[in-house]
């Protein structure tokens, strides 16, 4: 059973470890902020940080995961004051909704290694797929929360949804929490 730290909290996963992540996230783990396309055609939707880099969880089985830290969406702050998620809403770049997990993953990604990305390492950075075309306004957002990350500015934006982090996780057989010894 593969075993790794999904947003602080061990588990190990009965499943396939042939299973791409995502179907564990969403499925066994209730973890439905990470999205998918089924067949990887999204071009980043579904991105996780994985040992803090932005990885397409359809891209990535169970066992490649195995004794690494995944950090979904859900987990990147509990009450959405991420920079990135901040941003993302006082930028107006969230259009449908779909591809805003993955696009905030990807900035956070990009943020936590560079604090002050250049335009172009921006564009690089997210090469997510967004049907609505809100790409001026991706860019802003990231430039927006790289600034908040060094302090130089400040985003009061929507507020948190009410839903704490800790009730999207249902145990389910799939899914199973392993004993800590205080050994």
């Amino acid at each position: 059973m593969p075993r790794m730290t999904v947003n602080d909290r061990p588990v190990e996963f009965d499943l396939d470890p042939q299973m791409p992540l995502v179907y564990a996230l969403r499925e066994a783990a209730n973890l439905t902020g990470t999205k998918s396309c089924g067949g990887g055609d999204c071009v980043g939707a579904c991105m996780v940080l994985v040992d803090g880099t932005a990885l397409r969880s359809c891209r990535i089985t169970l066992s490649e995961c195995e004794g690494r830290f995944i950090t979904t969406i859900e987990g990147l702050s509990r009450d959405r004051s991420h920079p990135m998620q901040q941003a993302m809403v006082a930028e107006q770049a969230i259009q449908c909704g779909y591809c805003t997990p993955g696009i905030v993953m990807a900035g956070a990604a990009l943020l936590q290694r560079n604090p002050a990305p250049t335009r172009a390492e921006i564009e690089d950075a997210l090469q997510n797929l967004c049907r609505c075309g809100v790409y001026p306004r991706l860019v802003r957002a990231v430039e927006r929360a790289g600034r908040v990350t060094q302090r130089r500015e400040s985003i009061s934006a929507a507020p948190a949804p009410g839903i704490n982090a800790e009730d999207a996780a249902v145990s389910v057989p799939a899914l199973r929490v392993p004993e800590t010894s205080d050994e």
